[in-house]
């Protein structure tokens, strides 16, 4: 997916740059596209949720709840199909593709990455993570403790890669900033000048 960045500066001494690959959602195609996804991943999930009730009905879904007849729902036609497919094969088969499905249904499938500067304090990076169960990782680096924001090269493959870069007070290496995204030199500029005109320029 394309990259596209998001460039905010709410004051002249905080500035934040969000670079991500996630569908914009724009057009109705787009949203309705969206909308169906999140549909699917709902009934997936639900339908997990109902084949591990299945399997587990003898031991705690057996008798009729203050809500849920369990007994009209086992001897429905739905209910009589899952239950065939969850006798069918053992515990462990049923919670490893559970497993399996549901890191699917929570798995974003896109990656956020950010730069927030706050002149005075510092600069905080953050990348989004792999699934909407865990959060974001995170760090900050105090003004007293970055020496440079730098723009460097490297080789990624048989292809010259460009990488915005944090050059930390005693550490042997730099902090990369975008790691996994890794955006083209023109977006990386633009982050570089901002990032620096936020911590070290003091006229508007």
């Amino acid at each position: 997916m394309p990259l596209h960045l998001i460039s905010r500066c709410p004051s002249p001494t905080t500035a934040s740059f969000t670079v991500s690959n996630a569908s914009r959602h724009t057009s109705t195609a787009a949203k309705l596209l969206f909308y169906l996804q999140l549909l699917l991943r709902v009934i997936i999930f639900a339908g997990v949720l109902f084949l591990n009730a299945a399997r587990s009905r003898h031991a705690f879904f057996i008798e009729d709840g203050s809500f849920i007849p369990w007994t009209a729902v086992w001897s429905s036609p739905l209910g009589s199909a899952v239950c065939r497919i969850a006798d069918t094969y053992n515990f462990i088969a049923i919670a490893v593709a559970s497993a399996l499905v549901l890191y699917g249904v929570f798995r974003k499938g896109y990656t956020e990455e950010s730069l927030l500067v706050i002149r005075g304090l510092g600069i905080q990076t953050s990348t989004s993570s792999p699934t909407y169960l865990s959060t974001a990782a995170t760090r900050f680096i105090p003004t007293t403790e970055i020496q440079d924001i730098v723009i460097h090269e490297a080789f990624k493959g048989f292809e010259v890669r460009f990488y915005l870069a944090v050059v930390v007070v005693g550490e042997p290496e730099v902090v990369v900033v975008f790691p996994k995204l890794l955006p083209n030199r023109a977006k990386l500029e633009e982050v570089w000048r901002g990032s620096r005109h936020c911590l070290y320029d003091s006229k508007p």
